[in-house]
Protein backbone atom coordinates (compact mmCIF):
# COMPACT_ATOMS: atom_id res chain seq x y z
CA UNK A 1 0.00 0.00 0.00
CA UNK A 2 2.71 2.67 0.91
CA UNK A 3 4.56 1.55 -1.92
CA UNK A 4 1.35 2.56 -4.25
CA UNK A 5 1.11 5.67 -2.83
CA UNK A 6 4.38 6.82 -3.13
CA UNK A 7 4.35 5.86 -6.81
CA UNK A 8 1.01 7.87 -7.45
CA UNK A 9 2.77 10.86 -5.63
CA UNK A 10 5.35 10.50 -8.06
CA UNK A 11 3.43 10.27 -10.75
CA UNK A 12 1.84 13.90 -9.99
CA UNK A 13 4.61 15.46 -9.22
CA UNK A 14 6.62 14.35 -12.90
CA UNK A 15 2.99 15.46 -14.47
CA UNK A 16 3.21 18.92 -12.41
CA UNK A 17 6.48 19.62 -13.77
CA UNK A 18 5.80 18.75 -17.61
CA UNK A 19 2.60 20.44 -17.51
CA UNK A 20 4.83 23.80 -15.49
CA UNK A 21 4.00 26.76 -17.41
CA UNK A 22 8.04 27.17 -17.51
CA UNK A 23 8.44 24.07 -18.73
CA UNK A 24 10.94 24.33 -21.61
CA UNK A 25 10.40 22.39 -24.92
CA UNK A 26 12.65 21.85 -28.10
CA UNK A 27 10.16 20.51 -31.04
CA UNK A 28 10.49 20.01 -34.36
CA UNK A 29 8.06 20.68 -37.48
CA UNK A 30 8.43 20.06 -40.94
CA UNK A 31 8.56 23.47 -43.22
CA UNK A 32 6.59 23.96 -46.65
CA UNK A 33 9.09 22.07 -48.27
CA UNK A 34 9.41 19.40 -45.74
CA UNK A 35 12.87 20.20 -44.63
CA UNK A 36 12.82 19.78 -40.96
CA UNK A 37 12.97 22.85 -38.15
CA UNK A 38 13.58 22.52 -34.87
CA UNK A 39 12.80 25.50 -32.15
CA UNK A 40 12.85 25.71 -28.41
CA UNK A 41 9.52 26.81 -26.59
CA UNK A 42 10.23 28.93 -23.23
CA UNK A 43 7.51 30.51 -21.10
CA UNK A 44 3.71 32.12 -21.77
CA UNK A 45 2.24 34.97 -22.39
CA UNK A 46 0.94 37.06 -25.28
CA UNK A 47 2.33 38.57 -27.44
CA UNK A 48 4.52 35.36 -28.32
CA UNK A 49 8.22 36.84 -29.25
CA UNK A 50 9.60 34.70 -31.71
CA UNK A 51 13.47 35.26 -32.25
CA UNK A 52 15.23 34.30 -35.70
CA UNK A 53 19.06 34.42 -35.75
CA UNK A 54 21.63 35.81 -38.71
CA UNK A 55 23.45 34.24 -41.28
CA UNK A 56 25.64 31.03 -40.09
CA UNK A 57 24.36 31.31 -36.29
CA UNK A 58 21.34 29.27 -34.45
CA UNK A 59 19.23 29.52 -31.75
CA UNK A 60 21.35 29.95 -29.43
CA UNK A 61 22.65 33.44 -29.96
CA UNK A 62 19.17 34.38 -28.32
CA UNK A 63 19.82 32.35 -25.05
CA UNK A 64 20.03 35.55 -22.90
CA UNK A 65 16.95 37.02 -24.42
CA UNK A 66 15.14 33.49 -23.50
CA UNK A 67 16.07 33.83 -19.69
CA UNK A 68 15.24 37.79 -19.47
CA UNK A 69 11.40 36.83 -21.86
CA UNK A 70 10.44 34.02 -20.90
CA UNK A 71 8.87 34.70 -17.44
CA UNK A 72 6.44 37.10 -19.25
CA UNK A 73 6.47 35.80 -22.85
CA UNK A 74 6.04 32.66 -24.65
CA UNK A 75 9.49 32.74 -26.08
CA UNK A 76 10.78 30.96 -29.44
CA UNK A 77 14.00 30.73 -30.59
CA UNK A 78 14.09 28.90 -34.19
CA UNK A 79 17.01 27.16 -36.18
CA UNK A 80 16.42 28.21 -39.95
CA UNK A 81 17.39 25.25 -42.39
CA UNK A 82 20.42 24.32 -42.57
CA UNK A 83 21.44 25.94 -39.11
CA UNK A 84 21.76 24.74 -35.60
CA UNK A 85 19.91 21.39 -35.05
CA UNK A 86 17.55 21.81 -37.96
CA UNK A 87 17.70 19.68 -41.48
CA UNK A 88 19.99 20.60 -44.47
CA UNK A 89 18.02 18.65 -47.25
CA UNK A 90 17.67 22.65 -48.75
CA UNK A 91 19.23 23.36 -52.35
CA UNK A 92 18.42 26.63 -52.07
CA UNK A 93 18.75 28.83 -49.03
CA UNK A 94 16.61 31.46 -50.23
CA UNK A 95 14.84 34.70 -47.40
CA UNK A 96 11.54 33.50 -48.78
CA UNK A 97 11.96 29.37 -47.77
CA UNK A 98 13.27 31.42 -44.54
CA UNK A 99 10.12 33.16 -44.00
CA UNK A 100 8.56 29.66 -44.37
CA UNK A 101 10.55 27.94 -41.78
CA UNK A 102 9.51 30.50 -39.07
CA UNK A 103 5.65 30.61 -40.38
CA UNK A 104 5.94 26.65 -40.14
CA UNK A 105 6.77 26.96 -36.09
CA UNK A 106 4.54 29.71 -35.21
CA UNK A 107 1.61 28.16 -37.00
CA UNK A 108 2.35 24.80 -35.13
CA UNK A 109 2.27 26.34 -32.35
CA UNK A 110 -1.11 27.95 -33.11
CA UNK A 111 -0.17 31.44 -31.97
CA UNK A 112 -1.82 34.10 -32.67
CA UNK A 113 -0.24 37.93 -31.43
CA UNK A 114 3.37 37.51 -32.39
CA UNK A 115 6.49 39.73 -32.47
CA UNK A 116 8.84 38.96 -34.58
CA UNK A 117 12.71 39.90 -33.76
CA UNK A 118 15.85 39.10 -36.42
CA UNK A 119 18.99 39.55 -36.36
CA UNK A 120 21.54 40.72 -39.09
CA UNK A 121 19.91 38.14 -41.99
CA UNK A 122 17.25 37.38 -39.91
CA UNK A 123 15.96 40.89 -40.64
CA UNK A 124 14.92 39.88 -44.47
CA UNK A 125 13.89 37.01 -42.76
CA UNK A 126 11.36 38.30 -40.30
CA UNK A 127 10.12 40.38 -43.54
CA UNK A 128 9.12 37.46 -45.45
CA UNK A 129 7.97 36.10 -42.31
CA UNK A 130 5.41 38.46 -41.85
CA UNK A 131 4.07 38.87 -45.54
CA UNK A 132 3.19 34.97 -44.91
CA UNK A 133 1.60 35.44 -41.54
CA UNK A 134 -0.40 38.70 -42.29
CA UNK A 135 -2.35 39.61 -39.17
CA UNK A 136 -0.71 37.16 -36.42
CA UNK A 137 2.23 40.17 -36.88
CA UNK A 138 2.05 43.06 -34.41
CA UNK A 139 5.79 44.44 -35.16
CA UNK A 140 9.12 43.87 -36.60
CA UNK A 141 12.15 44.44 -34.36
CA UNK A 142 15.81 44.14 -35.42
CA UNK A 143 18.61 43.50 -34.21
CA UNK A 144 21.34 45.45 -35.99
CA UNK A 145 19.75 44.87 -39.38
CA UNK A 146 17.23 47.10 -42.01
CA UNK A 147 20.15 49.83 -42.02
CA UNK A 148 18.33 50.52 -45.66
CA UNK A 149 15.71 48.40 -46.59
CA UNK A 150 15.67 50.09 -49.69
CA UNK A 151 18.99 48.54 -50.57
CA UNK A 152 19.53 46.12 -53.46
CA UNK A 153 22.43 44.31 -55.38
CA UNK A 154 23.44 43.60 -58.59
CA UNK A 155 25.40 40.36 -59.46
CA UNK A 156 28.11 42.35 -60.74
CA UNK A 157 29.03 43.39 -57.16
CA UNK A 158 27.72 40.39 -54.70
CA UNK A 159 30.31 38.13 -56.91
CA UNK A 160 33.37 39.65 -56.09
CA UNK A 161 32.40 39.38 -52.64
CA UNK A 162 31.48 35.82 -52.55
CA UNK A 163 34.32 34.66 -54.13
CA UNK A 164 36.89 34.72 -51.40
CA UNK A 165 33.94 32.25 -49.65
CA UNK A 166 34.10 29.90 -52.18
CA UNK A 167 37.86 29.74 -52.34
CA UNK A 168 38.57 29.15 -49.07
CA UNK A 169 35.57 29.85 -46.59
CA UNK A 170 36.69 28.85 -43.01
CA UNK A 171 39.53 30.77 -43.41
CA UNK A 172 37.61 34.09 -45.14
CA UNK A 173 34.40 33.72 -42.80
CA UNK A 174 36.37 33.28 -39.50
CA UNK A 175 38.19 37.08 -40.74
CA UNK A 176 35.38 38.31 -41.95
CA UNK A 177 33.46 38.09 -38.70
CA UNK A 178 36.16 39.35 -36.92
CA UNK A 179 35.53 43.01 -38.89
CA UNK A 180 32.16 43.41 -37.30
CA UNK A 181 33.62 43.89 -33.85
CA UNK A 182 34.77 47.44 -32.69
CA UNK A 183 38.29 47.12 -31.12
CA UNK A 184 37.20 47.08 -27.64
CA UNK A 185 35.12 44.14 -28.07
CA UNK A 186 35.65 41.12 -26.21
CA UNK A 187 38.74 39.01 -27.36
CA UNK A 188 36.96 35.68 -25.94
CA UNK A 189 33.50 36.50 -27.43
CA UNK A 190 34.74 37.64 -30.81
CA UNK A 191 37.07 33.86 -31.50
CA UNK A 192 34.21 32.04 -29.84
CA UNK A 193 31.52 33.53 -32.64
CA UNK A 194 34.06 33.87 -35.39
CA UNK A 195 35.08 30.20 -34.78
CA UNK A 196 31.31 29.38 -34.79
CA UNK A 197 30.24 30.78 -37.69
CA UNK A 198 33.17 30.07 -39.65
CA UNK A 199 32.39 26.25 -38.75
CA UNK A 200 29.15 26.50 -40.97
CA UNK A 201 28.50 24.28 -43.35
CA UNK A 202 29.98 26.16 -46.60
CA UNK A 203 26.89 25.40 -49.18
CA UNK A 204 24.52 26.62 -46.75
CA UNK A 205 26.30 29.64 -46.09
CA UNK A 206 27.19 30.52 -49.09
CA UNK A 207 23.44 30.09 -50.73
CA UNK A 208 22.23 32.35 -48.04
CA UNK A 209 24.84 34.85 -48.54
CA UNK A 210 24.33 34.88 -52.37
CA UNK A 211 20.24 35.27 -51.55
CA UNK A 212 20.26 37.91 -48.81
CA UNK A 213 22.43 40.07 -51.20
CA UNK A 214 20.20 39.24 -54.02
CA UNK A 215 16.76 39.93 -51.92
CA UNK A 216 14.34 42.93 -52.65
CA UNK A 217 13.03 43.70 -49.02
CA UNK A 218 10.49 46.23 -51.11
CA UNK A 219 8.29 43.42 -52.37
CA UNK A 220 7.44 41.94 -49.55
CA UNK A 221 7.18 45.34 -47.44
CA UNK A 222 4.53 46.63 -50.17
CA UNK A 223 2.41 43.27 -48.51
CA UNK A 224 2.68 43.62 -44.68
CA UNK A 225 1.67 46.56 -42.61
CA UNK A 226 3.09 46.54 -39.09
CA UNK A 227 5.55 49.11 -37.47
CA UNK A 228 9.50 48.18 -37.50
CA UNK A 229 12.32 48.72 -34.59
CA UNK A 230 15.76 48.54 -35.46
CA UNK A 231 18.04 48.11 -32.58
CA UNK A 232 21.41 48.40 -34.30
CA UNK A 233 24.73 49.25 -33.42
CA UNK A 234 26.59 52.57 -34.31
CA UNK A 235 29.97 51.02 -36.91
CA UNK A 236 27.48 50.88 -39.79
CA UNK A 237 25.04 53.91 -40.99
CA UNK A 238 21.35 53.25 -41.06
CA UNK A 239 19.26 55.47 -43.80
CA UNK A 240 16.35 56.62 -41.23
CA UNK A 241 14.66 58.40 -43.45
CA UNK A 242 15.04 56.08 -46.50
CA UNK A 243 13.73 53.16 -44.11
CA UNK A 244 10.05 55.66 -43.45
CA UNK A 245 9.59 55.90 -47.43
CA UNK A 246 8.77 51.94 -47.35
CA UNK A 247 6.89 51.30 -43.85
CA UNK A 248 3.83 52.00 -41.98
CA UNK A 249 7.01 52.98 -38.82
CA UNK A 250 9.87 52.88 -38.64
CA UNK A 251 12.15 53.81 -35.60
CA UNK A 252 15.49 53.76 -34.34
CA UNK A 253 17.40 52.62 -31.22
CA UNK A 254 21.09 53.16 -31.14
CA UNK A 255 23.75 51.18 -29.28
CA UNK A 256 27.02 52.53 -28.87
CA UNK A 257 30.45 50.90 -28.21
CA UNK A 258 29.31 47.71 -29.43
CA UNK A 259 29.23 45.81 -32.86
CA UNK A 260 27.25 43.66 -34.83
CA UNK A 261 25.99 41.17 -32.52
CA UNK A 262 24.25 43.32 -30.39
CA UNK A 263 22.59 40.81 -27.81
CA UNK A 264 25.64 38.98 -26.94
CA UNK A 265 28.11 42.35 -26.43
CA UNK A 266 25.84 43.81 -24.10
CA UNK A 267 22.66 42.06 -23.71
CA UNK A 268 21.21 44.26 -20.78
CA UNK A 269 21.40 47.39 -23.12
CA UNK A 270 20.09 45.19 -25.35
CA UNK A 271 16.86 43.84 -23.58
CA UNK A 272 16.47 46.66 -22.15
CA UNK A 273 16.05 48.48 -25.80
CA UNK A 274 13.89 44.82 -26.48
CA UNK A 275 11.53 45.48 -23.29
CA UNK A 276 10.49 49.04 -24.95
CA UNK A 277 9.69 47.87 -28.20
CA UNK A 278 7.89 45.14 -26.83
CA UNK A 279 6.12 47.00 -24.96
CA UNK A 280 5.56 50.17 -27.76
CA UNK A 281 4.65 47.51 -30.34
CA UNK A 282 2.18 46.16 -28.21
CA UNK A 283 0.35 49.10 -26.85
CA UNK A 284 1.85 49.52 -23.32
CA UNK A 285 3.72 52.60 -24.04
Amino acid sequence: MKNKIMFTLFIIILVAFFSSDNYSQQQNVFSKDGVRINFFVEGEGEPALIFVHGWSCDKSYWDNQVKEFSPMYKVVTIDLAGHGESGMNRKNYTMELFGEDVAAVVNELGLKKIILIGHSMGGAVVIEAARILKDKVIGLVGADTFQNLGETMTTEQIEPFLKPFREDFKTHAFEFVKTMFPPTADPDLVKKIADDMSSAPPEVAISAMENMFKDNAITALKEINVPIIGINCDLYPVREEENRKYVKSYELKMMKGVGHFVMLEDPAKFNQLLNEAINELSGKN
